[in-house]
């Protein structure tokens, strides 16, 4: 390397920028080559599982599963968030005390919401 402190974040940086642009670059000429040149039919066909695809597409889903499941995940990291704290409960400063009940604050209150607005019953 060279004697000159910021040369190893140059070449970082000339790295950095090379590597994106080498693979668009590779991409471009991947599909330049390799694409076919006109989608026909057969190419445009819906295929899944190895079935011809059958009935109406468009399929109304209800949102309250993702609802329930956007809920779970966020009360199940609270668990993975509290359980360091709850290990080294007796050793924290006050500081960091009143960032953890600002935290159960903040989601108890999303907690109230939820239950507040009917998003926790099963329709």
């Amino acid at each position: 390397m060279s004697d000159h402190p910021h040369a190893f974040l140059a070449l970082f940086l000339g790295v950095a920028l090379a590597f994106p642009l080498l693979m668009l670059a590779v991409a471009w000429l991947w599909v330049r080559f390799f694409q076919p040149a006109k989608p026909g039919p057969r190419k445009n066909a819906t295929y899944e599982c190895g079935l011809e695809s059958s009935g109406d597409p468009w399929i109304q889903f209800k949102a309250h599963y993702y609802l329930y499941a956007i809920l779970f995940l966020i009360f199940d990291v609270e668990v993975l968030f509290l359980l360091p704290f709850a290990v080294a409960f007796t050793g924290l400063p006050t500081g960091a005390m009143l960032t953890m009940l600002v935290f159960i604050l903040l989601l108890t209150e999303g907690l109230v919401w939820a239950w507040a607005r009917g998003h926790l019953e099963w329709k």
